[in-house]
Parts: C-alpha cells; sequence; structure tokens
C-alpha cells in the first residue's frame, strides 16, 4: 500500500519525508481524491434526515488524509522543488480542482446543507458550529451550488483554467529569478558591500565553477546588493532585472498570464451574481466591499503622501549634495536611505549584524513565547525532515503536555522560492475526545552562515523571523473542534494580526536584551543602538506607506473592475500608479508580471489586508504597552481570543473581546510618525 495513504507509523504522527518517493505522489492522490468521493456520497447517500452531525460535522471531516497528501506535496514543491514535482503540479492542481467543483457543485450535497442552515435558528449550535454551517452554505453559493447545470459546466472549466494558470505564472517567476547571474570579476566593483555578502557572492561564484563574484535576484543576494553597492551602473542593472521578471521576451512572459486571470476571475464572479472578483473576495472579509478598501487605501494615501514627498525631496538633496546625481532613480532608494539614515541615526544593518546571530534570535522568539503563552520548545531529532537544514521541536505547554511539532527552514537554496511563509502539514481538530496538535513550519530565505561566520541576520530578517513565527502561534496554539476553522483558516484581512503584531518586540528593549547579543563577545546589544533602532523604525514611513498602498490600489485595480478593456499591462500599471508615483517610472519594468501575491498567493483582492492589519496590530500592541509588553493578562486575553480561536466566530467580535473596543487607526499613524 502507498506510504502516502495510510496511518504515518512515526513519532508523533509526523510526514515520513525520508520514506515518500516522488513515484508515490500520483497514486497517492488519485487514491485519496476518490476516499474523498465516497465519503461525499456517503453523506449524500444517507437515509436518515439531514443533521448537523451527519452533513456539515461529516464534511468538516472528509478529505483529511487528502489535505495531508497536498500539505506534504505543495508545501515541498515551495520549498524543496524539484522538475519531476514542477510537472507533477500541473497534473495535479487540475485533479483538485475537479474534485472541489464536484463537491462544491453537488447538488444533492448542497440540498442537505440547505435544510440545515434553514431551520439554523430552531438548532442548539454553538458559536463555532454556527460559524461552520453558514460558511458550508456560503461557500457552496459562492462557488456556483445554485447555477444552471451549464453555468456550473462553465464554472468548472474556468476554475480547471485557473489552476493551471496560477502554476504557470510561478513557474516563470522561479525560472527568471534563477534564471539571472551578475556576475563580477573586478574588485572594484564590490565597493561598499558588506563582507560577509562578498564572502556569500564569492561561494556562489565557486560553486557555479566561476572566478569572483555572483549576485542573484533572491533576497539575501538582492537586498544588500541594492543597498549597499556604491557602483551605481551594477544597481541599475540589478533593479532593472528584478523589474522585468515575467516581462521579457521570453517563454517565461507573465503578460497574456496576467490578462487571462484577471479576465477569468472577473468572468467567474460575474457568472456568480457579482459586480466584479473583489466584490466577490471582500464579501469573506472583514472590510466587506471594495468601497471600503479603496476608502480605506485613499485615507491612509491622503495622510501618508505628503510626508512621502518630503522624505523624497530630502532624499533628493541629500544625494544631490553627496555624490551629484541630478535625478533620483528606483535604483538609488535603498542605498541613498541607508547612507542617510547611516547619517541621520549613525546605525545600519551591518552594525547591528553581530547581535543577531540566527540560533540568539531563534531562542529569543522561543523565550518571548514562553514568557507571554507558557509554551516551552525542544529541538528533537528523532522525527524525519524534508531536507538536513530543516530544524524540528516539540512544542509543549506548562503542563508538558504537547501543544504542536514545528519546523524551521531558514537558508535559500534551489529549488525553494523567494521570500518568507508559514505553513501546516497537520491542522488541529478535536475529534473521537482527542485533540489532534498541529504540524506548523515557517520557511525563510535569511542570509547563510559562511565559512568564517555563522548566520547573522539583517534587522529585517529579525523582523521577518518574529512575523512568521506570529503565524506559526497562531497554528499552534489553535484549539478548535473543526479543521477548516482551526489555526490560520480566518478571514484574509484577520490573518496578518498574530503576525505583525510579534514583529513590535523587536523593538523592545526587554525583549532585545533577551536575545541580541553579540555573537563573538556574548556583549548585549548597546542601549544607544536599541534607542536608535526604535527612533529609526519610522524613518521614511511616508514613502515605505506611499509604496505599500500603490500595490495594495494596483491589486484592486486588476480586481475591483471590469478588466476585459485592459490590453496593454505596462499602461494600465502607470495608470494605476498615478495617485501614489513618487519615483520616475522604469520603462523596461512592470510589476504585476511577478506580483506573486496576487497572482499566485491568495492576496488577490486582499493585498490591502496588510495595512489593514498594521491598524489591528498597532492598536492590539498599544494594549501590550499599556499593560506591560510581557502582561500575562493581555496575552491570556490574546490567546484565548485571538491565537486559538481560529475562524470560528466574526473576527471583529473576536478582536473587540480581546480588546474591549473596535480597532482605532490612530496608534498606527502615532508609530509611523505620520501624526
Amino acid at each position: 500500500m502507498n506510504i502516502l495513504n495510510k496511518a504515518f507509523e512515526t513519532n508523533y504522527n509526523t510526514a515520513p519525508f525520508s520514506k515518500i518517493s516522488n513515484e508515490d505522489y500520483i497514486p497517492a492522490f488519485i487514491e485519496a481524491i476518490d476516499d474523498t468521493k465516497k465519503e461525499i456520497d456517503d453523506i449524500v447517500g444517507n437515509d436518515q434526515a439531514a443533521s448537523f452531525e451527519n452533513t456539515i460535522e461529516a464534511l468538516s471531516f472528509s478529505g483529511l488524509q487528502l489535505d495531508r497528501i497536498s500539505n506534504i506535496f505543495f508545501n515541498l514543491h515551495s520549498a524543496e522543488t524539484n522538475d519531476e514535482i514542477e510537472k507533477m503540479a500541473v497534473q495535479i492542481a487540475p485533479m483538485l480542482a475537479e474534485l472541489s467543483s464536484d463537491i462544491t457543485l453537488n447538488y444533492d450535497l448542497f440540498l442537505r446543507i440547505k435544510e440545515i442552515y434553514d431551520q439554523k435558528d430552531n438548532l442548539t449550535l454553538s458559536p463555532e458550529q454556527d460559524t461552520l454551517l453558514t460558511k458550508y452554505y456560503r461557500d457552496f453559493v459562492r462557488n456556483g451550488a445554485l447555477l444552471a447545470d451549464d453555468k456550473k459546466k462553465e464554472l468548472r472549466e474556468i476554475d480547471q483554467e485557473m489552476s493551471v494558470l496560477k502554476l504557470n505564472f510561478a513557474e516563470h517567476v522561479l525560472a527568471e529569478t534563477n534564471a539571472y547571474r551578475l556576475h563580477i570579476t573586478e574588485k572594484a566593483n564590490l565597493d561598499g558591500l558588506p563582507e560577509n555578502v562578498v564572502e556569500a557572492a564569492h561561494e556562489l561564484a565557486k560553486e557555479e565553477g566561476k572566478e569572483g563574484w555572483i549576485f542573484t535576484l533572491d533576497y539575501p543576494s538582492y537586498i544588500p546588493f541594492i543597498t549597499y553597492a556604491s557602483n551605481r551602473e551594477l544597481r541599475k542593472e540589478l533593479a532593472i532585472a528584478a523589474g522585468k521578471k515575467g516581462f521579457q521576451n521570453n517563454e517565461n512572459n507573465n503578460e497574456e498570464v496576467v490578462l487571462k486571470m484577471a479576465n477569468l476571475r472577473h468572468k467567474r464572479a460575474k457568472l456568480l451574481g457579482y459586480d466584479s472578483h473583489a466584490h466577490f473576495k471582500l464579501e469573506e472579509r472583514m472590510a466587506q466591499d471594495p468601497k471600503t478598501v479603496n476608502s480605506f487605501l485613499n485615507d491612509l494615501l491622503s495622510k501618508g503622501k505628503p510626508a512621502a514627498i518630503r522624505e523624497f525631496e530630502e532624499l533628493s538633496k541629500y544625494a544631490k549634495e553627496k555624490d551629484g546625481i541630478d535625478h533620483l532613480e528606483k535604483w538609488d532608494a535603498s542605498y541613498y536611505s541607508e547612507k542617510l539614515k547611516q547619517e541621520k541615526f549613525n546605525l545600519d544593518d551591518e552594525k547591528l549584524r553581530p547581535y543577531f546571530k540566527l540560533e540568539n534570535v531563534l531562542n529569543g522568539v522561543f523565550e518571548i513565547a514562553h514568557r507571554l503563552y507558557g509554551l516551552n520548545f525542544k529541538e528533537i531529532h528523532n522525527i524525519d525532515k524534508y531536507h538536513p537544514e530543516v530544524q524540528t521541536f516539540e512544542v509543549s505547554n506548562e503542563s508538558g503536555e504537547l501543544v504542536a511539532i514545528f519546523y524551521a527552514d531558514f537558508f535559500p537554496r534551489k529549488g525553494k522560492r523567494n521570500g518568507a511563509w508559514m505553513t501546516s502539514y497537520k491542522s488541529q481538530y478535536e475529534k473521537d475526545g482527542h485533540n489532534e496538535r498541529p504540524h506548523i513550519s515557517i520557511v525563510c530565505n535569511f542570509t547563510r552562515p559562511t565559512a568564517t561566520k555563522p548566520s547573522l541576520l539583517t534587522f529585517n530578517e529579525v523582523t521577518t523571523l518574529f512575523h512568521e513565527f506570529g503565524h506559526a502561534l497562531h497554528g499552534m496554539v489553535a484549539d478548535t473542534v473543526y479543521p477548516t476553522l482551526s489555526g490560520t483558516s480566518v478571514y484574509w484581512d484577520f490573518v496578518e494580526l498574530p503576525s505583525q503584531v510579534m514583529e513590535n518586540w523587536c523593538y523592545e528593549e526587554d525583549a532585545l536584551k533577551l536575545f541580541a547579543k553579540h555573537y563573538e563577545t556574548g556583549e548585549t546589544i548597546p542601549m544607544e543602538y536599541i534607542a536608535k533602532i526604535k527612533e529609526s523604525a519610522s524613518f521614511l514611513e511616508g514613502l515605505a506607506t506611499v509604496r505599500q498602498l500603490s500595490f495594495g490600489l494596483l491589486d484592486m485595480g486588476w480586481h475591483g473592475q471590469d478588466p476585459s478593456a485592459i490590453n496593454n499591462v505596462k499602461e494600465f500599471e502607470n495608470e494605476q500608479f498615478k495617485s501614489t508615483q513618487i519615483y520616475p517610472d522604469v520603462k523596461e519594468n512592470v510589476m504585476s508580471t511577478s506580483f506573486s501575491h496576487i497572482f499566485d498567493g491568495g492576496y488577490s483582492s486582499g493585498y490591502y489586508s496588510y495595512k489593514w492589519a498594521e491598524v489591528l496590530d498597532a492598536d492590539a500592541f498599544d494594549y501590550f504597552k499599556q499593560e506591560g509588553i510581557f502582561s500575562k493578562e493581555v496575552a491570556k486575553k490574546f490567546k484565548d481570543n485571538i491565537l486559538s480561536k481560529g475562524g470560528t466566530e466574526h473576527p471583529m467580535k473576536l478582536y473587540k473581546q480581546f480588546r474591549g473596543h473596535e480597532p482605532s487607526v490612530d496608534p498606527l499613524l502615532k508609530r509611523a510618525g505620520l501624526i
């Protein structure tokens, strides 16, 4: 029997990575899909009248084995892929899209759900059960249950085509990222670059059998180069290469893919009776509709743009005085921002890096989680990993009970996509009196250790680790009955609250003292550095805010209207960026063709939620600050009302239970120095 289709006989029931071969996946998916179909048939064919238990609950627990196989396969597709996995993904995605359509377009199943939904006021349901029932009813309606048969067929075709386009988009971006190399052979061209970055570039060149130094579009290589390299022409070359991913005349061009996806999303929304894809998506968000999102973004823009223009003028003046630069370009932004920041605050990432040894930062975030939520982390070596670099931990509570298994995968490598994310291999849920504990993973692309130094993080990487760990906590301390409402299964514009609130501890002296220690001397980070980290946190915040808002407005541009008239991606994008444009346009570059958040991730019509969550996180952390950043009482409220509750109730209700009132925008504006 296929190893993926049976219960894993492993410690903690973890994924047996080393025993799975690529040949196992397709047969395992086929079998698990068949099993899921049988489970659905059993629900539909039940002779007894539809009840919450025999229909809604049964549906929630159907397909658990398929979910586990999908989690393993698609997590590896992101973190440890190869040509075979890429090829299989293109086969598997339509199979899963078809199953999803089979279920949501199963009219007899929908009739059973509707029967229960129609009498829900007479049933004694817990808030979680009520949410689950409403969610299923809505999901079916939102996925075409009330459509005529010919329209259902059309919907099914759209979903299958979309599943393949999404994969194509991601593969093109990855291929473009991997294809580019900036090969430097003259030492003078490394001027300004930190020693560890030069060392890493040299090691990469050696690996590729070349002399000199190689820089790539992977963030740990790209960001330091664009920030520190004195050679303006090379910064320009690298920046343009990064900005034209998917926008070149080659087989990885994504213009057609983007246009098709936008049009198919719109077509799907219209088919279901919505004005646009954004109207469809936002119905299931805290923001509710595009009007709210656009006014939220534009309101913040009106507060942020004056500051951004002032900051741009200050930066332009500084670059002119320093190097005679007449026109500040995008490839100058990070470079002169960093220089000005160093002059203003006498603080640069390279000065801070020695205090942020990865192991210390990780232990620091563990210690903070222990003080706030009573969690203990113990590294274990008795479970399988998908790559030797992955670290594995047992997470327990104060009574010594298992809370979660935690995987951490920190360094870039071939076959791993850019960025950082949290994911899960197994959800938390409660069944037959047993609370199944989750298996949670964070994946990052941090600065690698070199021959002479451990992994020393930039401050930005430190905040990234805290951010992803916040998501991980949301998954780890989950305590719900149903897997579909567990952990991060919440409204999209609520999911970033636990991650973004966690970043706040990186700026607090009492937290930094726990882990920011010099990797060689063990000396705690000097207090003046901490003061400067806090002071510089809102440095050029106007520009950062406008940049973030521009991405949200571009997303709403693609998805908040009928896109059928758009035939030129570049022209359309320029139009969307009009209100937020500060830097001159770069004609060779386009953002949409590599905007993975909205065309590959789940952020279509949802990019605004980063800013939305910042409002929530600033307001939430304000509460911690009032009571003390390690306040057990506030932490308990946050854990009981937010972290453990998943999507069991409406997020605004959960937030008010935690905070006592709706979130205010003032703490964010204060923190950003915009008021």
